[in-house]
């Protein structure tokens, strides 16, 4: 799994730094969550293929999380994309996008497929064989999801060594991998662990955009490998959070505490604050593990 930041400060975009936006590679997918301004600038910068992008993900419809997605589908047609594109955001999403592609004569020539949501509980977005995408209900001055994304179990691996030493034959090798056990000739029943290694642990990832401390999210990102969570403030501006309904570096900390999460990576921070490192400081006073998100920064899991 590889997360890359293409950007992660609050509100206006600065000459070194970028809105919201981010990109999720997991089980041969790449998915794009929030699309701030720059974002197709960003994703240039970060040698990040467009084709390789067929779902994006947007939390809510303010400016810095999506005013991006325009540029980015006028892009996708003019590099002459023909693979569906698939956008999954706020109602209202679609009448936004589409009323500028036609005032500007500007139609895709893919499909651009929208996912229009309106639930306030957690909604399966997006399942294959490898991967699911739910949504996170968030608390903030509109509708918000964060979003939930979740590795599938793989097959088990094939212990080479074991089914050589009893000479299985290669015909049975795809129902060991699948769990079976084998019967040989002998009358003999060779149980599936002795033949099969353990696959690698499936690992998730909770993308928590603007919201309040919101404790009631903790049940459904329980456990998680990797938390992004917002913390555009720190608690000596804790008044402001409240108002705007953002959280802090110390509410981020104590979901992941609450959730116990694997790691916290921290981001959406103000522009108020001279070091980021200020957020860290603060997070680690309550949960260990923390890490700040960096525009062009690159975490590999």
């Amino acid at each position: 799994m590889k997360l890359s930041i293409l950007g992660c400060y609050a509100a206006t975009p600065r000459t070194l730094t970028n809105p919201t936006s981010q990109v999720l590679e997991i089980r041969n997918h790449m998915f794009l969550i929030d699309c701030g301004e720059g974002t197709q600038v960003q994703l240039r910068k970060n040698r990040i293929k467009f084709s390789r992008i067929n779902h994006i993900f947007i939390s809510h419809l303010h400016g810095d999380h999506f005013f991006g997605l325009p540029g980015l589908i006028s892009t996708f047609r003019l590099l002459g994309r023909d693979k569906e594109m698939h956008v999954y955001g706020p109602k209202g999403i679609k009448e936004a996008i589409t009323l500028l592609l036609k005032l500007g004569d500007s139609w895709t020539n893919y499909p651009l497929i929208f996912h229009e949501l309106t639930s306030k509980e957690p909604t399966i977005l997006f399942e294959d064989d490898k991967v699911t995408v739910e949504t996170i209900p968030l608390n903030h001055r509109v509708y918000t999801n964060g979003f939930l994304f979740r590795e599938k179990p793989l097959e088990r691996k094939l212990n080479i060594e074991a089914v050589r030493d009893l000479k299985i034959d290669k015909a049975h090798f795809r129902n060991i991998k699948g769990g079976e056990d084998v019967l040989l000739d002998d009358g003999r029943i060779i149980p599936n662990g002795k033949l099969t290694l353990d696959p690698p642990k499936p690992m998730s990832y909770a993308y928590c955009s603007d919201t309040q401390f919101k404790p009631d999210i903790t049940e459904q990102i329980m456990g998680v490998d990797i938390l992004y969570h917002e913390a555009t403030f720190l608690e000596t501006e804790k008044h402001l959070s409240a108002k705007t309904k953002h959280a802090t570096a110390k509410e981020a900390a104590t979901m992941a505490k609450m959730a116990k999460v694997g790691k916290l990576i921290l981001g959406h921070y103000s522009t108020r604050y001279k070091s980021i490192d200020l957020f860290k400081e603060e997070a680690e006073e309550i949960f260990e593990n923390v890490e700040l998100a960096g525009d062009g920064r690159i975490f590999q899991f």
